[in-house]
């Protein structure tokens, strides 16, 4: 594999390789007899041949090494959620007990897949579908980028109201404007980009359910989370971009989501891993990790809780909830190596 901007390093011991076997050959074919005549012709081209052969395995034992250097650092993405800053802990911890490095980068959602077909990214844990369908089709269905595999099942994502506001009567996206002057025509939105708040934009511009006059706050997921607790404070009216997993279903009481936006949201939908194209190939070993990597809801939720509940870190969140259960890397292990080649469950469970 190559780096991101380097020269190949298998092209480059080919091209040495075929000039060190042309040259000798060459010098060979025109040794002066009178030199050589203690030497057997067909001898020396057979040791010649043991000499090119043990290059050979030289060079490739080298390419292999860089092989594994540019693959040491899995390079992911992270778009500020907490569901996805808990499984990307979740994936760093087993890649360092692999011996691997994981660097996060936070990234907005257009970036990340801008990264991942461009090649300086190699991995998103948060392909939601089908929140995502725009990206997916432009990206993944183009061959851009790698689908890999499935995480998560069964999650919810769509626009979403506090106990009260439901008993009130809203219990659907066509409720939402019978009450305009309560929610002061605002919906509030995750970050800029996001796929969620480009179909909520979609929804007003195209005046369905009576939302034309409405507006779109965007901000930040801790941001919005902020602004709904302010109004569910003061009992105020908040309709806000809410799913599944995630801790604001418990924190936020009585939490309903509302029915009707399946045509921009989708009903429950699942999470997928992409990838850079040809990264599982390029990195076998963590393509083999991603593939068999998968969480459920009760994890990630519970890794989240930890997180806001007790401020600690994701990846010390991830690394206890991991301890607890140390049966799930079973699974995810299973075929895989640390990155010099030795066992890989037996590894990330002595690092723990």
């Amino acid at each position: 594999m190559t780096s991101h901007w380097s020269t190949p390093v298998s092209s480059t011991c080919a091209t040495t390789l075929i000039w060190t076997i042309w040259s000798a050959r060459h010098v060979i074919r025109n040794l002066d007899p009178a030199h050589t005549k203690k030497i057997k012709r067909g001898t020396l081209m057979k040791k010649l041949s043991t000499a090119v052969a043990v290059a050979v395995m030289t060079l490739g034992s080298l390419a292999a090494q860089a092989e594994d250097a540019s693959c040491s650092t899995v390079k992911m993405a992270d778009p500020g959620w907490s569901d996805i800053g808990a499984t990307n802990a979740i994936a760093s911890v087993v890649l360092e007990g692999l011996g691997y490095k994981a660097k996060v980068d936070t990234l907005a959602v257009p970036i990340a897949y801008g990264g991942l077909k461009d090649g300086k990214l190699d991995v998103f844990l948060g392909n939601w579908m089908p929140a995502q369908q725009g990206f997916y089709d432009k990206f993944v269905a183009t061959g851009d980028v790698t689908q890999l595999a499935k995480n998560l099942e069964g999650t919810e994502f769509t626009l979403a109201v506090p106990d009260y506001v439901w008993d009130a009567g809203v219990h659907d996206f066509a409720d939402l404007d019978k009450f305009a002057d309560k929610f002061d025509q605002k919906i509030y939105g995750i970050g800029s980009g996001a796929p969620a708040n480009l179909s909520l934009q979609e929804i007003i511009k195209k005046n369905e359910f009576d939302l034309g006059k409405w507006k779109l706050v965007e901000s930040s997921e801790t941001a919005m989370l902020a602004e709904v607790n302010r109004n569910v404070k003061k009992k105020a009216f908040v309709v806000f971009l809410g799913w599944t997993p995630h801790p604001m279903n418990v924190q936020i009481k009585g939490m309903h989501y509302l029915k009707g936006g399946e045509k921009y949201f989708g009903d429950t939908g699942s999470v997928f891993t992409l990838t850079r194209k040809g990264y599982a190939q390029a990195c076998p070993n963590v393509g083999k990790l991603l593939t068999n990597l998968s969480f459920t809801l009760d994890m990630e939720n519970s890794i989240m809780a930890e997180v806001a509940n007790k401020k600690v870190s994701n990846s010390a969140a991830a690394k206890a909830w991991i301890k607890a259960n140390p049966a799930v890397l079973d699974k995810w292990l299973e075929g895989v190596k640390t990155l010099d080649g030795k066992d890989g469950l037996a590894a990330v469970k002595a690092k723990l």
